[in-house]
């Protein structure tokens, strides 16, 4: 499907604006020019999670291919089917099209962070990891350059009733005969020995979940969009594709049910703990749990991720961070050198202690024959 891209032009000298998250407007890379971008009064809403499910049963989604022109060299480029904007591939002109998704974004947080600043961040924790490869540390202080992503999320709302089974232990204590050892020989002595009664329970927990987030792309391993977390969804802010301007972006690959089951889990880990509070005792088991969800809402949101890659041994790292909070995560690759050097450093300083140790033990046994014989 061929889409016309969209992209916003300096009033002062025609270059592409670009967002910046510095400011938080619009800036042309050429004259520095600001465009500020109005704020919008719209309220960001919730809805209804059922009623999008049928929907969409009636509504399939095809993955469409979407050739762009750029509006400002005229070439031709194609982009995924879930790429929303990029920049273009010949003259580097920000490019947005239109979202082909049933369900588009509403609201989105805007970058906070710019690239320098996240690259700061990044540094920084880079510099923390121990046993880290050399060439790890020296990735960002070459030309490496930050990718700025806003990626889709679901949020989810819901109040959930949950019916439980289980066992309440309590610890007691008993006295007992046992052959200790003392100074090194066995003794029959009573000593005090922890036993745990359990007792059956049931009961019941209500919760009211907020904004549960779940990522919805599969640009970046669900595990590390997780740890990226938490996201304060309280600020917001209508969607607006100014925001969009310079960076990458994408529609959802994840849908919306399948979304929920990932927030069923996060939601089933703070149930069980509100169950075990309301067992109580001192060690608690949960054979069986019923958990009802009503009142479910979603929001479709963008969030702001600046990303990295790093090449080690034939292998791809992948590096995410929150574009809102500077919060860093990713995978980390080991020296084994650096290990092995650390575990030989370990062993020669044991061993030396070893030895001065024998060696002193000598000394004080050569110095009391020596005493005993100048006695004598």
């Amino acid at each position: 499907m061929k889409f016309k891209s969209i992209n916003f032009t300096c009033k002062n000298c025609g270059a592409p604006l670009r967002f910046s998250p510095t400011h938080n407007t619009l800036e042309c890379e050429f004259c520095s020019s600001k465009e500020s971008i109005k704020k919008s009064t719209q309220e960001i809403k919730e809805y209804n999670f059922q009623e999008a499910l049928q929907h969409l049963e009636h509504n399939d989604e095809h993955e469409i291919n979407k050739e762009v022109k750029c509006s400002k060299c005229a070439a031709t480029f194609t982009m995924t089917p879930y790429s929303v904007s990029s920049n273009c591939p010949y003259c580097g002109t920000p490019a947005i099209t239109k979202f082909v998704k049933e369900i588009t974004p509403k609201s989105l947080l805007p970058f906070h962070l710019s690239q320098k600043e996240a690259q700061t961040y990044f540094k920084k924790w880079l510099g923390s990891l121990w046993f880290a490869p050399s060439k790890l540390k020296e990735f960002m202080d070459g030309d490496k350059k930050l990718k700025g992503y806003y990626l889709p999320h679901w949020t989810y709302d819901s109040n959930t009733d949950t019916n439980y089974q289980g066992l309440r232990g309590d610890i007691y204590y008993v006295t007992v005969e046992r052959t200790v050892i003392v100074n090194g020989r066995q003794e029959r002595r009573n000593v005090r020995e922890a036993r745990i009664n359990w007792t059956p329970v049931s009961g019941h927990v209500s919760n009211f979940f907020d904004d549960i987030t779940i990522g919805a792309s599969k640009t970046i391993s669900h595990t590390i969009l997780d740890r990226l977390t938490p996201w304060h969804t309280d600020v917001l802010v209508p969607f607006n594709p100014k925001y969009l301007s310079g960076f990458d972006s994408e529609e959802y690959t994840i849908g919306l049910d399948n979304g929920f089951e990932f927030a069923k889990v996060k939601m089933d880990n703070i149930i069980r703990r509100d169950i075990r509070r309301d067992i109580g005792g001192d060690q608690q088991q949960i054979k069986h749990i019923n958990t009802r969800y009503s009142n479910t809402t979603y929001k479709n949101v963008l969030f702001p991720i600046w990303t990295a890659e790093f090449k080690w041994n034939n292998k791809t790292y992948n590096y995410a961070i929150n574009g809102q909070t500077g919060k860093v995560t990713g995978e980390r690759p080991y020296s084994y050198v650096k290990i092995a050097f650390l575990v030989l450093a370990i062993v020669v300083f044991v061993g030396g202690a070893l030895y001065l140790e024998e060696n002193q033990n000598l000394l004080n046994s050569l110095d009391e024959i020596n005493f005993h014989l100048n006695v004598q």
